[in-house]
C-alpha cells in the first residue's frame, strides 16, 4: 500500500490485505501447516512460480508474503504497463541488490499472460541463472498463455476460488477491525446480508470487501452513531452486482463449454441454465447464437435438419428484437437443440474429407465431370460420358463422382437417429439401384 495515499482513499480490499500466512483464508492445499508448498516456503526452497487462479483468490497477497518469508527484495511489474525494458531494469536492480546486500530479489509480475510471447522470452535468461525469483500471476490457463520454455522453468501453482465461508470470515474481520477495517464507522450488518455477499461474489474476496465497503459508506449514521444496514437496500445493491465473468478469459471458455456439453448431452434444463448464466453475466448474445449454430451442424447435423434453421432464426430474432425480448428466442433454440436427435456424421465426414485432401493433394477432376463450353475442351474429352440423372426413371445413374484415386471412399455415414435414419435408407436403396444398373 502506498504511504502517500490517505488511508480513507485506499479501498477496503487493499487495506485488509493479509499481513501473514495466518491471516490468509482459503488455499489450504497450499498453506495449511504441513502442506508441501508451505514446507518449501518455510525451508526457503522456492523456485520461480506461476500463480494461476481466479480474480480475488489471493495471488498478489501470496506473492507479497512469499517475499517477506524469504526476506527477498520485492519488485513489482504489471504486464499492462511494462515491457522488455522494464524486465531488464528489474534484472539490473536484482543483480545490484545481490552484489551489495547478498539478498535475492523476487519479481512479481501481475497479469503475466498479457506479455506477448517475445516479451515472455525476456524472462528466460534471468530465471535460468537465478538473477531473480519470478512470481507471475495470471487468471488465464498457463497452458495456452505462457510460453513452454517459461513454464518449464517455473512451477505452476493453482489457487482455488474462495469458498463462501472464507469470504464471510473476511467480511466479519473487516467489520471488527478498528485500524484497517470498518469498525470505526460502527456498522450493523445482519448475518444474512454477509451470507448473501459471500454467495454472490463467486469466490472473489476483492468484490466482496468492496461491496461491503459500499454498503457501509452509503448508509448514514443514525442518532446513536451506528450505521444500520437496511437488508432491503443491501439486497438491491447486491442484485446489481454482476456475476463473475470474463468474456475473454478462462471462465468464458468454461461456460461456453458447459453450454455445448449440456446441449450435446440432451439436457434442456442445464442448457438453458448455462445460456442464462452467460447472458446475465454480460456475454454477447450473438456470440452465443453463433455457437448454437455451430452446435446444430456439429452435433445434430442431418438427424434434424430443422435444428440449423431454428438456430439461425434465433440469431436473426435477437438481431431484430435485442435484449431482453430477443433472449427468449435464444432460450427456445437452446431447448430445441438439447431435445433434438444427435448425430456427428456431418462433422466427422467433413473432418475425414479434410484429412483426405491433406494426404492426397489436389486430385484432378474426372473428365466426365468437367464443363465443356468450348470445342477445344470437348475435343479434349471434357464432359465425355457424363450421365444426366434426370434422363433416368429413378433419377439414379451408375456414375462415379469422386476423383479416380479415391473413387471408392465413403466419407458420410449417416446414423440411425432422427431424419438421418431416412437418409441412410435412401442411400442404401440408391446403392442397390446403382449396382443393378452397373450389371446392365
Amino acid at each position: 500500500m502506498s504511504s502517500d495515499i490517505p488511508h480513507d482513499r485506499v479501498p477496503l480490499a487493499e487495506r485488509m490485505r493479509p499481513r501473514s500466512f495466518a491471516e490468509m483464508v482459503g488455499q489450504e492445499h497450499l498453506l495449511a501447516p504441513g502442506a508441501p508448498f508451505r514446507k518449501q516456503l518455510e525451508a526457503g526452497q522456492v523456485r520461480s512460480v506461476i500463480l494461476w487462479g481466479p480474480p480475488g483468490s489471493g495471488k498478489t497477497t501470496l506473492a507479497f508474503l512469499m517475499a517477506a518469508s524469504l526476506a527477498c527484495r520485492f519488485i513489482t511489474l504489471s504486464a499492462v504497463f511494462s515491457g522488455v525494458k522494464d524486465i531488464r531494469a528489474a534484472a539490473k536492480t536484482a543483480k545490484e541488490t545481490w552484489e551489495s546486500e547478498k539478498r535475492k530479489t523476487l519479481l512479481f509480475v501481475d497479469e503475466i499472460h498479457r506479455f506477448s510471447k517475445s516479451q515472455q522470452d525476456a524472462f528466460l535468461p534471468y530465471v535460468e541463472d537465478g538473477t531473480f525469483i519470478l512470481i507471475g500471476a495470471t487468471t488465464e490457463n498457463p497452458s495456452f498463455e505462457i510460453i513452454p520454455p517459461l513454464r518449464s522453468r517455473a512451477k505452476v501453482v493453482v489457487l482455488k476460488p474462495l469458498r463462501p465461508e472464507h469470504i464471510k470470515s473476511l467480511l466479519k474481520g473487516a467489520l471488527s477491525d478498528e485500524e484497517r477495517g470498518m469498525a470505526r464507522f460502527r456498522p450493523r450488518v445482519d448475518d444474512d446480508v454477509l451470507t448473501r455477499i459471500s454467495e454472490v461474489c463467486d469466490g472473489d474476496a476483492r468484490i466482496a470487501l468492496n461491496l461491503l465497503e459500499s454498503l457501509v459508506m452509503a448508509t448514514p449514521p443514525d442518532d446513536t452513531g451506528n450505521r444500520v444496514i437496511d437488508p432491503a437496500t443491501a439486497a438491491e445493491l447486491i442484485r446489481r452486482e454482476s456475476l463473475l465473468y470474463d468474456k475473454t478469459g478462462e471462465e468464458h471458455y468454461n461456460l461456453i463449454s458447459a453450454l455445448h456439453k449440456s446441449l450435446r448431452g440432451s439436457d434442456p434444463d442445464a442448457a438453458i441454465y448455462w445460456l442464462a448464466r452467460m447472458l446475465a453475466s454480460g456475454e454477447d448474445p450473438l456470440y452465443v447464437a453463433r455457437r448454437m449454430i455451430r452446435f446444430a451442424t456439429e452435433d445434430i447435423g442431418n438427424a434434424d435438419p430443422m435444428a440449423l434453421l431454428i438456430a439461425n432464426q434465433a440469431m436473426e430474432s435477437y438481431r431484430f428484437l435485442g435484449s431482453p425480448e430477443g433472449e427468449l428466442a435464444l432460450a427456445q433454440a437452446a431447448i430445441y437443440l438439447a431435445c433434438a436427435p444427435k448425430s456427428n456424421a456431418v462433422y466427422k465426414a467433413y473432418g475425414q474429407v479434410l484429412r483426405e485432401i491433406r494426404d492426397t493433394g489436389a486430385l484432378p477432376v474426372p473428365f466426365h465431370l468437367r464443363n465443356a463450353p468450348t470445342r477445344l475442351m470437348k475435343a479434349l474429352g471434357y464432359g465425355k460420358e457424363y450421365l444426366y440423372p434426370h434422363d433416368d426413371p429413378d433419377r439414379i445413374v451408375n456414375q462415379t463422382y469422386l476423383p479416380d484415386g479415391i473413387k471408392n471412399r465413403q466419407f458420410y455415414r449417416p446414423g440411425d437417429a432422427g431424419y438421418e435414419e431416412k437418409i441412410k435408407k435412401r442411400l442404401e436403396r440408391w446403392k442397390v439401384l446403382k449396382a443393378a444398373k452397373k450389371k446392365k
